[in-house]
């Protein structure tokens, strides 16, 4: 019995020697000062804890975190009347990140692909400073040929207008798949290159992860699995594009995606022009004849010092976010101090001069960047300290167009209390459906880890909580990703994050990823996301026992067996 004792204490003391560690990088994230967010971390690392045994009914996390943060946290700034106490649940994550408070009537919810692709159009054509597009490829059909030849039109008129051209094009591609075959990105791009080389930059972005003999050995097409530039963006001057879509025309015709245009936002739209050039930095330079080079000085991504590049490269990506933070912090404190003096003036004046006034924000906008190769797990965070925090009786809408979701999500969906009503591909609507060669068995791999993932919800019972359903549409492939949140008591979403990353392995530690978490009051919006996320979840069946007794659905033995091995690829 005290040898039973004995071991008790001894794997106490290591928990909380472990935890301490934890605590002390998770803390690091934090900017000074601000630390009551640690707080939060402790019930997200308990639930984690709990999650992966779930026959321990306490965790020793709690036990460490009075030990290393205040009781109360620290306020170290002046209240926001951007965004009142009160007025949402998720100021936390300005810790992290910078928060742009803007009004609803500036945010657009798209439907459609082609929806999608006619907005491209327009906003190009009318773009008068800049065009910032970061994209996993360029495709080469008809379509794609008709943006670059709007592009060109475009800076055909900067060109024409002013003896120095105003207008300036920016855009970002991965390395790997925008040079795969002989007509590419890159080859649909050149020509801009050549004609306005001071005004457009192409930037391809090569992970620092193949290199050496797996570069040498691994053929295209295989070594995008390695590591991508994912970060889909489209801004033309103040207006801003947040999607998972590539700019192919599949992109622009049957593949479902989603969209939300933010207009008229000039701060949201210099971070990502400033986060697009960080980049764009530490990526290969496209030139006029189709080779590529480094900016001078910089490290080059695999024939260079590897752990040199990613210093680099978070470095230069922090200040992106940092900087942005502080003028973001400041203009709170500028105009929570203007609000006031305004309100005290009113009070004296009479409401009558108020008529002229610029709204207070009701949406807030927080920009979220996982980029696991530099050490940068933003989203990563806030995504499960989100689903950790999901009260009982809220329900979540997780959509994803490859469900292959990380162990620590599945965890925290399993062990937490919100209803979850998760949307997938069904095999005939992924995108890799009737693919040649190997890629033509992925769809079966999604099947048997949906599969698995099922039969887990029923071990547990937790089938009325957490429900699948397949989206299915002829004709047509599904690729949207994100999630909206509803409070509970809510028939409205307070929350919805979209963008690129598709809470898989991949996104969270292979890829460069950005989403926005956009949060807001007022209602039309709310019912904006509402519909979106009808739309997309109509064109769906819940799944069931039965789903996989469907003769679609046998998957082959060599696929259960690879799958384990390589789903971290895909």
């Amino acid at each position: 019995m005290a040898a039973g004792g004995s071991g008790r204490r001894a794997g106490l003391m290591a928990a909380a020697a472990g935890g301490a560690a934890l605590w002390r990088r998770l803390s690091a994230w934090l900017p000074r000062g601000r630390l009551g967010l640690a707080a939060l971390l402790g019930r997200l690392s308990d639930r984690l804890s709990r999650g992966r045994d779930r026959r321990a009914r306490r965790s020793s996390w709690l036990l460490l975190a009075p030990l290393l943060t205040p009781p109360v946290p620290v306020v170290t700034a002046p209240p926001c009347s951007l965004c009142p106490e009160g007025a949402h649940r998720f100021q936390w994550i300005r810790n992290l990140v910078p928060e742009f408070g803007i009004s609803s009537s500036h945010v657009k919810v798209l439907s459609s692909p082609a929806e999608f692709y006619e907005l491209l159009k327009v906003q190009i054509k009318t773009a008068k400073q800049r065009v910032v597009m970061a994209s996993l490829y360029l495709g080469t059909g008809l379509l794609e040929q008709e943006l670059v030849d709007c592009l060109e039109e475009t800076l055909e008129k900067s060109l024409q207008a002013k003896e120095s051209p105003d207008l300036r094009v920016s855009i970002l591609l991965d390395y790997t798949r925008g040079s795969r075959g002989r007509k590419n990105s890159r080859t649909m791009l050149i020509p801009l290159l050549q004609r306005f080389p001071e005004q457009v930059r192409v930037s391809l972005f090569h992970t620092p992860n193949l290199r050496g003999l797996l570069k040498l050995l691994i053929p295209e097409r295989f070594n995008e699995t390695i590591g991508l530039q994912h970060i889909k963006v489209y801004l033309f001057d103040d207006n801003v594009i947040l999607s998972g879509a590539n700019l192919s025309d599949l992109y622009f015709t049957n593949r479902q995606d989603r969209y939300v245009l933010l207009q008229d936002s000039p701060e949201i739209a210099d971070f990502f022009t400033e986060l697009v050039d960080a980049i764009g930095d530490v990526s290969l330079q496209l030139q006029q004849d189709d080779t590529v080079q480094m900016m001078e000085g910089m490290v080059h991504p695999y024939q260079g010092d590897k752990v040199a590049y990613c210093e680099i490269a978070n470095r230069r990506v922090m200040e992106v976010i940092n900087s942005a933070r502080t003028r973001q912090e400041l203009l709170h404190a500028k105009t929570f101090h203007s609000s006031q003096q305004r309100n005290s003036s009113l009070s004296q004046q009479g409401s009558q001069a108020s008529g002229g006034l610029k709204p207070e924000p009701d949406t807030w906008i927080y920009p979220l960047i996982q980029m696991k190769p530099f050490g940068i797990q933003i989203d990563e965070m806030v995504t499960e300290t989100l689903l950790t925090e999901a009260e009982r009786d809220a329900r979540i809408y997780l959509t994803t167009g490859y469900f292959n979701l990380t162990q620590a999500y599945m965890d925290l969906i399993l062990g937490t209390r919100a209803e979850y009503r998760i949307l997938l591909a069904s095999p005939e609507v992924n995108g890799f459906f009737g693919a040649k060669g190997v890629a033509g068995a992925i769809p079966a791999a999604y099947v048997y880890i949906e599969h698995q993932f099922y039969s887990e919800v029923c071990y547990l019972h937790q089938q009325e909580r957490v429900q699948l359903q397949e989206y299915s549409r002829a004709g047509w492939t599904f690729h949207a990703k994100g999630l909206w949140l509803y409070l509970a008591g809510s028939n409205l979403p307070c929350l919805t994050l979209i963008g690129s990353p598709n809470f898989g392995y991949r996104s969270v530690h292979r890829d460069l990823e950005a989403q926005v978490a956009i949060v807001t009051e007022n209602k039309a919006l709310q019912q904006q996301l509402h519909q979106e996320q009808e739309q997309l979840y109509l064109c769906s069946g819940v799944v069931s026992s039965s789903t996989f007794e469907q003769p679609n659905r046998y998957v082959k033995l060599w696929v259960k067996l690879v799958t384990p091995l390589i789903k971290n690829f895909f």
